[in-house]
């Protein structure tokens, strides 16, 4: 029994020494691989949102809370809106944003980087007005021309929020010099309350409806909703609106809120990635953006969003993905951060494997060299004995000597059995130069 695990220690040694070069080697390049595709995404991340109580900052908290199943801390950054997203990306203080469609200025090249998770939601206009403000003459009270803003005192939005250039659009398709217009840009908390002081005439916010603002102004008595009669037109001069209805009750059934249907134009939200934010929390936010955007809505049915229809930035890899086959097979059933490790080094190990499988057919032959070279080695002293008897049979006692030593190193060698005959060969070959020594 001894015997037997000292010959499997033995095979077991020599595979090693043998196959040792090759073992590190796939280590290397395992250990470079790792490196190069760096599986393990950071810890922390940062996201821009948007003014407190507005939709961007009630998704960005849903966000976090999905990511924080993970092991990754979404760190909330608020802002002023879609405009001040786009810089902070192109200045690089944050990872992700929420923009609006239509926010993006001309600077292509400053923006060929960023690349895009979908197109997460509409965001309407709602252009809210007091009632009271409308002539008594007016037939139902409706506004639905933008040309009657000319006499009200309407707040667009802070600059930061790409509301007030998206107004200015639309006023210069209506023929209407913002000069002439009474338009203050108070920040949206602040422009709520002087509204609903009557301080203003009329406000605009671009928002989904999950906005608390929103919510609220819907349900406020005395306060109208803008109609955009002509929405079909706005969409088909601006690419990036979309035609949608607000459906009549939608708000709230038992109250009939709104009375009929209301006709709106919306820019689409997307989630925008700056350059370099690891691939595997790109996954994650798309993945998150399917549990969240994906249900059912005011504007849209369970499963329309997101999408990949927008075209202002280049949709992402992981995002088309995502979108196309949904949550990979591997993260259904293992935690993530274990799927997503095998699953960037699945490809990496291929291209190892494809490496060592040449190399790897010089093991074998490695491994019977030095077994047989354990046996081998003798024959060079044992033809060494042989030579110098025929050369100087004077020294035959010398040689006997010698020879006995021989033998005895030999007894001492361990092979394993498949390499056995050779080991009791050279015994025989011993034997013989002995009996020609005893003749001599």
């Amino acid at each position: 029994m001894a015997k037997t695990l000292r010959d499997a220690l033995l095979s077991l040694r020599e595979l090693l020494v043998s196959g040792g070069p090759l073992l590190l080697l796939a280590l290397a390049l395992l250990l470079g691989a790792y490196v190069w595709l760096d599986p393990t995404p950071p810890r922390r991340v940062t996201l821009a949102t948007g003014p407190e109580q507005s939709a961007y900052a009630e998704f960005g908290k849903l966000y976090a809370q999905t990511l924080k199943l993970h092991g990754i801390e979404v760190a909330l950054r608020p802002s002023e809106g879609a405009s001040d997203n786009l810089r902070l990306l192109r200045e690089g203080q944050v990872d992700l944003a929420f923009v609006q469609g239509g926010s993006r200025e001309a600077r292509v090249g400053e923006d060929a980087a960023l690349v895009s998770l979908g197109s997460l939601f509409v965001e309407p206009v709602w252009l809210f007005y007091r009632l009271e403000s409308i002539p008594k003459a007016s037939p139902d009270r409706r506004m639905n021309a933008l040309p009657a803003l000319s006499r009200l005192r309407v707040n667009v939005g802070t600059a930061g929020s790409g509301v007030p250039t998206l107004m200015g659009a639309l006023f210069e398709a209506n023929h209407m010099e913002t000069t002439s217009l009474r338009l203050t840009q108070l920040e949206q908390t602040a422009a709520t309350v002087a509204f609903l002081n009557g301080e203003i005439d009329a406000l605009v916010f671009a928002s989904a409806p999950e906005s608390l603002m929103v919510q609220m102004l819907l349900q406020t008595p005395g306060v109208g909703l803008f109609d955009f009669a002509q929405n079909e037109a706005y969409s088909r001069r601006m690419a990036f609106l979309t035609p949608v209805t607000l459906p009549r009750g939608v708000v709230d059934l038992a109250r009939d809120l709104p009375p009929q249907d209301v006709r709106l134009v919306a820019p689409t939200t997307t989630l925008l990635a700056r350059p370099g934010v690891h691939p595997a929390v790109l996954q994650l936010f798309s993945q998150a953006s399917l549990q969240i955007h994906g249900k059912a809505g005011w504007f849209n049915r369970a499963g329309e969003f997101p999408n990949a229809t927008s075209a202002e930035f280049p949709l992402s890899r992981e995002a088309e993905r995502n979108l196309r086959n949904g949550v990979p097979l591997l993260q259904r059933y293992l935690p993530f951060s274990l799927a997503n490790l095998m699953e960037r080094m699945w490809l990496a190990l291929g291209l190892i494997v494809a490496i060592l499988l040449p190399l790897s057919r010089v093991v074998p032959p490695l491994y019977q060299f030095r077994m047989r070279s354990r046996v081998f080695r003798w024959y060079g002293q044992l033809r060494d004995i042989e030579d110098r008897m025929a050369r100087s049979p004077e020294t035959v006692d010398s040689l006997r000597i010698e020879l006995q030593q021989l033998q005895e190193r030999v007894q001492k060698i361990t092979v394993p059995l498949s390499y056995a005959d050779e080991l009791y060969a050279l015994r025989n070959h011993i034997d013989m130069v002995r009996a020609k020594l005893f003749t001599a």
